[in-house]
C-alpha cells in the first residue's frame, strides 16, 4: 500500500479513538519513521510492538495508549498480514503447549536472569497479579493475595500442597511458613526452581523442574497462580484431569489467571513471539467446559483492575532499577520489556483482560468450610 494511503489510514483510525499522530497529549503517538504506517496496517499488533521495540515511535503514556487503542476495538477493525495469518493457523494445526513445548517459556521468558525479577517484583519474587484491596504497597498486596489463596483453600498444620506452576516459590514458601503445610512446587524454569530452592530450604519446602503432566501423588490441595496462560486451550481438559488425579476425594483446588472476555485459540502475535512463548489466555467458558464431570465450582472472584495497578508497579520498580539492569540488558530489550509491562496494563484497564480465582471441589463433596466472604 502506498505510504500515502497507509498514513491517511491509520490516522483515521486513530482519530476513533481520540489520538492524534505528532499531538501533544501524553497519548498521542510521536511518530519517527513514516514506513510506521504501512508496517501497522501489514503486521497489526506484531507490527506496533516491533516498531515501538525499533524507535519508529515514541509516546509519553503507552499505557493509556493502548487502553483507548482497545476501548475502541482498533485492534479487530485492521486486518492481519500472512505473518498474523500464519500465527493463528499453526495454533489450530499444532498443540503449541505440548509437553515437547513445556519448557520454552521457561527458556525464553523466566529464564531472562534473576536480577530482572529481583529488582521487578516485590520482596517474596510473586510474579503474578497483587491483592490491593486493603494494601499501600507491592509487598503488602502480594502477601494480601497469598493469604487470601490459603484462606479459600482453607489449609490447616500438615496438609499436602501442590503448586502447579509455582514459579520464584513465593507462595510455596508463603505456606509453609504461614500455614505449616507440606508443599510441593513444579516449575519449567531452571532459574525458577534453582531460586525456590534457596529461599525455601529450611521449610520442607520440594520443588522440581517438571510439566504438570508428569506429576505424580495425592494432594490435600492443589493450586497454580498464573500457570493457566501457558496450558493452551487443546490442554484445558488434559490440566483439569490431571488435577482431578492428584486431588483427594475431599481436597480443593484452585485457579488463579489471566482470563479474557471471549474465547481465542491464539494470542497476541507480539506477546506470543517475544514475551509468553505459546501462550494463551483462557476464557470461562473454555474453563468452565473442561471441568465439565470433574469439577464443582464453588467460587469465581474476579479482581482484574487490581492487574492493572501491579503491572504499573512492576513498571516503575523496573524504570528505577535500569541504572544497575542496563549492565546486563541492551536498550532494545528495555523498550520491549516496557512496552510488555505497559502494554499490559492498557489490557487490564480497558477491562479486556480479567483476573481469576476459581475455587473447585469433587462432585458430591459438601461445600467447603471456608466462607467465601473473604474474597468481598
Amino acid at each position: 500500500m502506498k505510504k500515502h494511503n497507509a498514513e491517511t489510514i491509520i490516522r483515521q483510525l486513530l482519530a476513533l479513538a481520540d489520538i492524534s499522530v505528532n499531538g501533544a497529549r501524553p497519548f498521542d503517538i510521536q511518530v519517527k519513521n513514516d514506513a510506521l504506517y504501512s508496517r501497522i496496517l501489514n503486521d497489526q499488533a506484531l507490527g506496533v510492538g516491533e516498531s515501538y521495540m525499533d524507535g519508529w515511535w515514541e509516546i509519553e503514556a503507552l499505557d493509556q495508549f493502548i487502553d483507548k487503542i482497545l476501548r475502541a476495538k482498533l485492534d479487530k477493525i485492521i486486518r492481519g498480514s500472512w505473518k498474523i495469518k500464519w500465527h493463528i493457523l499453526r495454533s489450530k494445526l499444532f498443540n503449541l503447549q505440548s509437553a515437547a513445548r513445556a519448557f520454552q517459556v521457561g527458556r525464553q521468558h523466566y529464564d531472562r536472569g534473576n536480577e530482572l525479577y529481583e529488582a521487578m517484583l516485590d520482596k517474596r519474587m510473586n510474579y503474578s497479579c497483587a491483592y490491593w484491596k486493603n494494601a499501600k504497597t507491592l509487598d503488602d498486596a502480594q502477601e494480601a493475595k497469598l493469604d487470601l489463596i490459603c484462606k479459600k483453600l482453607n489449609l490447616n498444620e500438615g496438609m499436602s500442597v501442590l503448586d502447579i506452576g509455582c514459579g520464584f516459590g513465593g507462595f510455596s514458601k508463603f505456606a509453609a511458613e504461614k500455614y505449616k503445610v507440606r508443599v510441593t512446587g513444579v516449575s519449567v524454569s531452571k532459574n525458577q526452581v534453582e531460586l525456590a530452592r534457596r529461599r525455601s530450604a529450611s521449610l520442607g519446602v520440594k520443588i522440581e523442574l517438571m510439566d504438570y503432566r508428569k506429576i505424580e501423588g495425592n494432594f490435600d490441595r492443589i493450586l497454580s497462580i498464573g500457570f493457566m496462560e501457558h496450558v493452551g486451550y487443546r490442554n484445558y481438559r488434559t490440566y483439569m484431569e490431571t488435577v482431578n488425579r492428584l486431588l483427594k476425594k475431599d481436597g480443593i483446588a484452585l485457579i488463579h489467571t489471566i482470563g479474557q472476555n471471549e474465547s481465542a485459540t491464539t494470542c497476541n502475535a507480539w506477546t506470543d513471539k517475544y514475551i509468553f512463548p505459546n501462550g494463551l489466555v483462557p476464557s470461562l467458558e473454555q474453563l468452565s467446559k473442561a471441568m465439565e464431570g470433574l469439577f464443582v465450582i464453588e467460587d469465581i472472584h474476579n479482581f482484574g483492575p487490581d492487574y492493572d495497578r501491579t503491572l504499573m508497579a512492576w513498571y516503575r520498580n523496573f524504570e528505577n532499577a535500569w541504572e544497575a539492569l542496563k549492565k546486563k540488558y541492551d536498550e532494545h530489550f528495555r523498550r520491549m520489556w516496557r512496552y510488555y509491562l505497559l502494554s499490559s496494563a492498557g489490557g487490564f484497564r480497558c477491562r479486556n483482560n480479567q483476573l481469576w480465582q476459581i475455587v473447585m471441589t469433587k462432585p458430591g463433596q459438601p461445600q467447603p468450610a471456608c466462607r467465601f466472604g473473604c474474597v468481598s
